[in-house]
């Protein structure tokens, strides 16, 4: 497991656009559903080179793991 810790620049960003953009829980919900739309396009569609494959299946784990601590979701019943 990666131990880097962000920046307090970094830090203050996303503080920042949590507070004043966006909230959380939404931007939760805004990439589980391009999560969704991105799979179902894989799924449909086998025209995707492999290089942009693996690109995508990696995006897909990251953003479901940023929206998971973003707003816990799956792990709960």
């Amino acid at each position: 497991m990666n131990k880097n810790t962000l920046s307090p620049e970094a830090e203050t960003r996303l503080i920042d656009f949590f507070n004043h953009t966006i909230d959380p829980v939404e931007m939760a919900k805004a990439i589980r559903h391009a999560n969704h739309i991105l799979a179902l396009g894989v799924i449909r569609e086998h025209e995707i080179l492999e290089k942009e494959r693996t690109s995508l299946e990696n995006s897909f784990y990251w953003l479901n793991e940023l929206a998971e601590i973003l707003n816990p979701y799956l792990c709960e019943e």
